[in-house]
């Protein structure tokens, strides 16, 4: 018991085993995510470099290459490893992000993912599927803003890059109307219905109803089709009439009823449909 606190009890042999042991475990910046590189050479003898992993170091040089130089160099699948590693830590990503864009498309798509798909996908947990809707939500709040409480004439490409943001990579389809005012200022952006793969539900009446509780003078409609090809079926035109009727009986005009697509978008006003 004279050998001070560090040898409380124990025996000898018992502490040459634990000298051992802390001879054997790596300095805690190299088990800790984030920590610096170790250096110097291993108990073994070899040189540190060569037992690191070949990702070793790889989290700070994208991280610092990125605030560096921005994003526009970097290609889809850097970018989702920056994503990954707020939701998977201590191991190499880059194979998983290169598997969520070969199975969804791109980033896009891969953001946008329903959460079934997503967890399908080997190496997925859910806490990557939290951080995609974080990053999801903040691309639509940052999209929105830039159209709402604007003339929409002027912000029209805006407009329809919020709106391709907010649906084109949906897997059913979905129906949202933009209300303008006498001045064609958006004031109001609602989603309506969402309905399956191939039809959503509007009624014609609600959507008149709701015009006249914002004081809308006219209105844009807008939907997704999930295969990716924006041409109007007949049941979308029928639709359209339908809504069209029952908003000019209140003095709501249209201005137009937009399909979104994967690549590209239909305008009904383009078409010669309204």
């Amino acid at each position: 018991m004279g050998d001070g606190p560090r040898n409380q009890g124990f025996s000898e042999e018992a502490m040459r085993g634990l000298d051992e042991l802390e001879r054997r475990l790596p300095p805690l910046a190299r088990i800790l995510p984030g920590g610096p590189e170790p250096a110097g050479p291993a108990p073994d003898g070899r040189p540190e470099p060569d037992r690191r992993p070949h990702y070793w170091g790889h989290r700070e040089r994208l991280r610092q290459r990125f605030l560096k130089g921005g994003h526009a160099a970097m290609p889809e699948y850097e970018l989702l490893e920056l994503v990954l590693f707020n939701a998977i830590p201590r191991i190499d990503v880059k194979p998983l992000a290169k598997a969520l864009l070969a199975t969804f498309g791109d980033l896009n798509g891969v953001i946008a993912a329903p959460e079934p798909r997503l967890m399908a996908v080997p190496g997925i947990t859910p806490q990557v599927h939290v951080q995609l809707r974080v990053v999801e939500a903040i691309a639509h709040r940052m999209a929105r803003a830039k159209v709402m409480q604007r003339e929409v004439i002027s912000s029209w490409d805006a407009l329809m890059r919020y709106c391709k943001t907010v649906m084109a990579y949906r897997d059913t389809e979905a129906f949202r109307i933009l209300f303008l005012d006498r001045k064609n200022v958006l004031v109001a952006d609602e989603e309506q219905a969402r309905g399956t793969v191939d039809h959503v539900p509007v009624y014609p009446r609600e959507v008149a109803k709701r015009a006249l509780e914002l004081n809308a003078s006219a209105i844009i409609l807008v939907h997704n089709h999930p295969s990716g090809d924006p041409t109007p079926s007949q049941a979308d035109i029928d639709m359209t009439e339908a809504v069209e009727a029952a908003c000019a009986a209140i003095g709501v005009s249209i201005h137009d009823h937009v399909v979104i697509g994967r690549e590209t978008d239909a305008s009904f006003r383009s078409l010669g449909l309204l």
